[in-house]
């Protein structure tokens, strides 16, 4: 336990001693809130509102801003509590590439020690990350149009928590590949440019064709990024009850927006949303710890 302390703690140390990379970590969601807020938001409204003016309903601009500002934030989740862990997991590559590793490797620390070492480090600043951008977000909404409760806030921070677990095990096993920083640059880039488009975050899922649906449907980030726009958004499909909205007009505005995902033509359910993230979750830790403990035996 001593020495799983000691390596999170240098990892952590690391990170935050690293002004660069803890700045553009920390950067990178506001970046994407002004590049979405700018960008996406009159597309967000505009398919909104075509479609209320379609089913005949009449709808307040407070509502729309709710309904746009809380699909851009869970967008904007999503995709950073997986890319922004690629960025803080640069560690595993920086001490292949320093001969640090090779140093680790011979020390009487076991090897899943040091794999769980690097990813609860990379998890702890990955999370600190993307809380301040949670917070960034919920003032973002205040401005625009709030609907949430107590409760959504809460689950909405869950939902941030386990995505990072899931975006620091996948960011771990991919890097336990690469030994060079400009590997480690290529495959961020190539995560940040395509990941927010297999997760539905730059364009809803619903709008793909019917075979990518399918496809996509087996990737766990996405039900990952459907909880974030269930959570985001039910206070405000709770006010289009109020405003006594007809129950199938809801339902499609939430097939529009993938709050409901449907897994070979059946509805899936927020419980078992969770147990797929969770247990992807789980799978690719055990996979990383495998991988790592068997690279440190060659290395040995």
């Amino acid at each position: 336990m001593t020495g799983l302390f000691s390596l999170v703690k240098r990892s952590m140390k690391v990170y935050f001693k690293d002004k660069g990379m803890f700045f553009t970590s920390l950067i990178t969601p506001l970046i994407l809130l002004v590049l979405y807020a700018t960008f996406l938001r009159n597309v967000y409204e505009s398919s909104f509102t075509d479609a209320l003016n379609e089913a005949g309903v009449s709808v307040s601009e407070a509502l729309i801003n709710g309904c746009v500002g809380g699909q851009l934030v869970s967008s904007l989740l999503a995709v950073s509590c997986i890319t922004v862990a690629f960025c803080s997991n640069m560690l595993m590559v920086q001490d292949k590439y320093s001969g640090v590793g090779k140093d680790i490797a011979v020390s009487p620390v076991k090897g899943r020690t040091v794999a769980l070492g690097y990813y609860i480090g990379t998890f702890i600043s990955t999370l600190l990350v993307n809380v301040v951008a949670a917070a960034v977000c919920f003032l973002y909404l205040r401005s625009v149009g709030w609907y949430l409760s107590g409760a959504d806030v809460a689950k909405v921070l869950l939902d941030v928590v386990l995505l990072v677990m899931f975006g620091t095990a996948l960011s771990s096993i991919i890097n336990c590949f690469l030994s060079t920083q400009g590997q480690m640059s290529a495959v961020g880039t190539i995560v940040s440019a395509g990941y927010g488009f297999i997760c539905g975050a730059y364009m809803p899922i619903s709008q793909f064709s019917e075979g990518l649906q399918k496809a996509i449907s087996f990737l766990p980030g996405t039900y990952g990024t459907s909880l974030l726009k269930n959570h985001m958004l039910r206070g405000v499909f709770e006010e289009m009850g109020n405003q006594h909205f007809p129950a199938e007009v809801v339902e499609a505005i939430k097939d529009s927006v993938d709050c409901n995902i449907y897994f070979m033509d059946e509805k899936v359910l927020q419980s078992n949303m969770y147990i797929c993230l969770i247990a992807a979750t789980a799978v690719a830790v055990l996979i990383y710890v495998m991988i790592n403990a068997l690279m440190r035996k060659r290395t040995v």
